[in-house]
């Protein structure tokens, strides 16, 4: 593994208006590495990962891809230098096809040949898409419409992906899949994450490195099994999924005996 960061963030800001969103983050992804990026809802992942890919811009920090800086570049500029942003939601286009939402991840890409290679890539890994090929995007699954906004990133042939929250609204077998698929996917092909969730557990499970943000700023970092094994990130990550895991339990026992 290089040791050599791929992508590099120092002091980064970042405003909604008024309103500071990213305070001074600093952090570091080598290449090879699965990264995750762990926090409660407002903490300001997802404003990070869209100041990272070019969709908004920083205040002040700078962000560094390949040695080479890019923070205030256009996104598409960006994803043609290797970094592709999967969203939060998904975000595909629902009344295209499957296979008119793939081919627009490599809108950026002239050689064909090396398309088409990876087109049969992303079936490998995606077979339902390949079933699904002429389907309306719109009327896929949770789950199948989460393949198919990793499957249009991959298109681009990425070296990093920036993926926001690839387990939200999905069962946790779906989940088990995906983050399978995504574990393959860095050791495989070779593609550096980085990696934004609310599961702490499953991030954890198959990342090399975390970092955890509250209201803005990075407030712990560390390899990713000394994180898992934190009492801090058990009891309020970890312990927190569990006990809503009990407390829906607990509901459902309740419409049972009444």
């Amino acid at each position: 593994m290089s040791k050599t960061p791929v992508l590099k963030i120092e002091n980064l800001e970042s405003y909604y208006g008024p309103i500071m969103a990213i305070r001074g983050v600093s952090l570091e992804v080598r290449e090879g590495q699965i990264v995750t990026i762990l926090g409660a809802n407002g903490a300001g992942k997802t404003t990070l990962l869209k100041t990272i890919s070019g969709v908004m811009t920083p205040a002040k920090g700078t962000i560094e891809l390949n040695g080479e800086n890019i923070q205030g570049q256009d996104a598409d500029k960006i994803v043609k230098k290797g970094m592709v942003h999967v969203p939060e939601g998904r975000e595909i286009f629902p009344l295209l096809s499957v296979k008119q939402n793939i081919a627009i991840g490599a809108y950026v890409r002239k050689d064909k040949a090396s398309v088409k290679r990876d087109l049969e890539m992303v079936y490998s890994y995606f077979p339902i898409l390949k079933e699904r090929n002429n389907q309306q995007a719109g009327t896929l699954s949770g789950g199948q419409q989460q393949m198919l906004a990793i499957a249009r990133g991959l298109m681009a042939s990425p070296k990093v992906m920036l993926l926001d929250e690839p387990s939200l609204g999905l069962s946790p077998l779906l989940v088990q899949e995906i983050f399978t698929i995504l574990k393959r996917l860095n050791k495989e092909q070779k593609v550096t994450m980085l990696l934004v969730e609310q599961n702490a557990k499953v991030a954890l499970d198959v990342a090399d490195y975390g970092y955890v943000m509250e209201l803005g700023r990075i407030v712990m970092a560390d390899d990713a099994k000394v994180l898992e094994n934190s009492k801090d990130i058990q009891a309020f990550y970890l312990g927190v999924r569990e006990e809503n895991e009990r407390g829906q339990r607990r509901y459902k026992q309740r419409k049972t005996w009444r």
